[in-house]
C-alpha cells in the first residue's frame, strides 16, 4: 500500500543543498521502501487521492543509525570512573586487571537472559531518540561461549524490538587473562576458531579489532583480517586511539569499512583512508570519558574527503552514554563539526560505515526508516545538550 507523507521540512542528506533540504516536502512510501520524494507542489498525480498523513510541518530525516556501539554487556565500571577522576589512565587500568577484564568477567557469568534484560533499557533509550539501526560487537567474552552468547544475543535484540541490529565479532578486543603475554595463542586457540563458528551461523555482519599496545599489533590485526577476507565478511579496526600503532593504514590496506576513534591518525593516514573509502567513525563520547586531549584530525578529514561518521561508542568503560544525540553535540563542540556534518554522521556516512547501501538518506528505493522531529531545522538536531525532540520513528514504512 501507498502512504503519502505531507507538510514535511525534508533533510534528504543528498545534493549540494545543505542537509538536502526540502522546505515545504513530501515523502511517498510503499512496500516498506520510499517511492518518491520531492516538493509538495511537485507531488505526482499517482499519489493524489491515496492515504495521506499530514506531518504538520515537522523535520523528517533519515532514521539514525549508531554505527559503533558494545551495547551488550553485563555489569558496570562506575568505580573505575572514580580511579580515573584520581590520575589513573585507560592504560593502567587494562594493565592492573580492570578495563575490559572487569567487565569480561561479569558478562562470562551471565546468561542469555541477563545479556538482553540488561540491554534492552539501552536500547530503548537509543529507540526513543530516533534510532532505527545499531551496530553491536562482541568482544566481552574472549572466550567461544561468551562470545557466540553476545551474538546471539544482539541478533535476539531485532526480535524484540523494531530495529536492525548489525553485528561485529570483536573476538580480537583485548588479550584475556588465561593468555596474557601469548597473544598469538589466544588468536590461534580461540579468537580465529571462534570467529569460523560465529560465520557458520550466520551470527557476523563484520568484524572488527583492537589495534593498539595494550591490545594487538598490525600484524596480529593483519592475521584476522586475512580470515574475515576468506570467509567473505568485510572488516573495521579500532584505530590510532592511544597512541599510533599503523591500525588507520592496515584498515584501508584492506579496504575496510571504517577505521574507529582516530585521535592519532596522521595526514598519510587520511589519505590512504579516502583512497579505500574507508570511513572515519569519530567516537566523542570516548575522547571526554577518557579525558583525552588530542581530538582527531577533522581537517585533514575534510581536506582530503574520507567521509566522517559519529557514534555512541556505548560501553560501560570509556563510553557509557547511548544517546546518539549527544554524540552529535560532542562532534561539534569537542571536534569542530558543522551541525550538517554531525547529522550526515549519524545517517548517510554511519550507513556507509556498516556496509548499507539502502539506508541513511531520503531518496528513492531507499529503505523507509525516518525520524520525524519537533524542530524547526535540522541544526537544532545537533544543539541542543539533554533535549530530546523526537516526534516519532517510521521503521520499515510503519507509522
Amino acid at each position: 500500500m501507498r502512504m503519502l507523507l505531507t507538510r514535511a521540512t525534508l533533510a534528504t542528506m543528498t545534493g549540494d543543498v545543505p542537509y538536502g533540504l526540502i522546505p515545504d516536502g513530501a515523502l511517498a512510501l510503499a512496500n516498506g521502501r520510499i517511492e518518491w520524494v520531492g516538493p509538495a507542489k511537485a507531488i505526482p498525480e499517482v499519489y493524489r487521492g491515496g492515504p495521506v498523513h499530514d506531518l504538520g510541518g515537522r523535520l523528517v530525516t533519515p532514521g539514525l543509525i549508531d554505527c559503533h556501539t558494545h551495547l551488550v554487556f553485563a555489569g558496570n565500571r562506575a568505580r573505575e570512573f572514580e580511579m580515573r577522576l584520581t590520575g589513573a589512565s585507560y592504560a593502567e587500568l587494562a594493565r592492573a586487571g580492570g578495563g575490559i577484564m572487569s567487565t569480561v568477567a561479569a558478562t562470562r557469568a551471565a546468561s542469555m537472559d541477563d545479556l538482553l534484560a540488561d540491554a534492552l533499557p539501552r536500547l530503548d533509550a537509543m529507540i526513543a531518540e530516533g534510532v532505527t539501526v545499531v551496530e553491536v560487537k562482541s568482544g566481552y567474552g574472549l572466550d567461544r561461549e561468551t562470545e557466540l552468547r553476545m551474538l546471539r544475543a544482539a541478533r535476539a535484540l531485532s526480535d524484540l524490538r523494531e530495529i536492525r541490529t548489525v553485528t561485529s565479532y570483536l573476538g580480537a578486543h583485548a588479550v584475556p587473562a588465561e593468555y596474557q603475554g601469548r597473544a598469538d595463542v589466544y588468536l590461534d586457540e580461540v579468537c580465529l576458531p571462534v570467529l569460523e563458528a560465529a560465520a557458520a551461523e550466520g551470527l557476523v555482519d563484520a568484524v572488527d579489532g583492537f589495534c593498539e599496545g595494550i591490545a594487538f599489533d598490525s600484524g596480529q590485526m593483519a592475521r584476522v583480517f586475512d580470515r574475515a577476507q576468506a570467509l567473505g565478511l568485510p572488516v573495521k579496526l579500532h584505530a590510532e586511539q592511544l597512541s599510533h600503532q599503523g591500525g588507520a593504514a592496515l584498515a584501508a590496506r584492506y579496504g575496510a569499512l571504517s577505521a574507529d576513534h582516530l585521535e592519532y591518525a596522521t595526514e598519510a593516514d587520511a589519505r590512504v583512508m579516502a583512497a579505500a573509502g574507508t570511513v572515519a567513525v569519530l567516537l566523542p563520547g570516548a575522547f571526554y570519558t577518557l579525558r583525552e586531549t588530542q581530538t582527531p584530525p577533522v581537517e585533514m578529514f575534510r581536506d582530503h574527503g574520507v567521509p566522517m561518521a559519529l557514534a555512541t561508542d556505548a560501553n560501560p568503560g570509556s563510553s557509557p552514554m547511548v544517546s546518539l544525540l549527544l554524540a552529535m553535540n560532542m562532534g561539534c563542540t569537542l571536534f569542530r563539526l558543522t551541525p550538517e556534518e554531525a547529522l550526515a554522521g549519524v545517517t548517510r556516512n554511519a550507513a556507509r560505515a556498516l556496509g548499507i547501501a539502502d539506508m541513511g538518506v531520503l531518496a528513492p528505493d531507499m529503505r523507509a526508516d525516518l525520524a520525524v522531529w519537533n524542530v524547526e531545522n535540522p541544526g537544532e538536531l545537533a544543539y541542543r545538550i539533554g533535549v530530546n525532540r523526537l516526534h516519532r520513528r517510521i521503521v520499515g514504512g510503519n507509522l
